[in-house]
């Protein structure tokens, strides 16, 4: 599954195409739509860098490698 992401914050926002397949999902966000997955990676991703930082496309099974702690934080970020 493919989705946009749009991040507005202040005057300006950033772009992002994000792949999320079914296996992550049903790993890391079982019971949860793909959006809230999405969001809740994005919050994930913006607590630790800004907007800009964020790859234009990319599949969120890849935060783990630049952020080892995704997998074992996103449930606190799904759950809020």
């Amino acid at each position: 599954m493919s989705l946009e992401v749009t991040i507005q914050e202040g005057a300006g926002s950033t772009q992002h195409r994000v792949t999320l397949d079914a296996d992550t999902l049903q790993r890391l966000g079982a019971g949860y739509s793909p959006e809230h997955f999405v969001r809740a990676a994005f919050r994930f991703l913006l607590d630790r860098e800004p907007k800009e930082a964020i790859l234009g496309n990319f599949n969120l099974k890849v935060i783990a490698q630049y952020f080892p702690e995704f997998d074992r934080e996103i449930g606190t970020y799904l759950a809020s």
